[in-house]
């Protein structure tokens, strides 16, 4: 949005379709991040080694994914002549996004995490006091 703003585009059709496209590539990076950290945590780690973890293990998907979006619709920033303002537009949106939003996700998500997210160590304890229970009551009346 801030290079529409700069005069480096404008926002026409193309550009809210970059818009669009964007949002969703990164939100799947930062599910990635996010969803590991939420296994990482069931499987007994701390929140903050839990999202250290994953923003460790998910870090080359998130960059390839960002690589082959910046390196796919680079050409599209470069282009000139008929229609150039149209390609340009959802060139600069889709390039300059990954770029920052990537950064975003590897550097403030984590921190957001720790803010937000809730401890699911508690979540996995709670479910094998549950487990046990049932254990306890199917021993008992199988033994009557």
């Amino acid at each position: 949005m801030m290079f529409s703003f700069l005069d480096f585009t404008t926002i026409n059709i193309y550009s809210q379709v970059g818009f669009i496209t964007l949002v969703g590539l990164i939100a799947k990076n930062g599910i990635l991040i996010v969803e590991f950290a939420n296994h990482m945590q069931r499987q007994g780690l701390d929140k903050l080694n839990a999202v250290i973890k994953a923003a460790q293990t998910r870090l080359r998907p998130v960059l390839m994914t960002t690589a082959a979006t910046v390196l796919g619709h680079f050409p599209l920033v470069l282009v000139t002549g008929a229609g150039a303002e149209a390609r340009n537009s959802i060139g600069i949106i889709l390039v300059a996004g990954m770029l920052v939003g990537t950064m975003f996700t590897l550097l403030v998500l984590p921190s957001v995490y720790m803010v937000l997210a809730s401890d699911h160590s508690e979540d996995n304890a709670k479910e094998a006091a549950a487990n046990a229970d049932l254990m306890i009551g199917a021993r008992a009346s199988a033994q009557s």
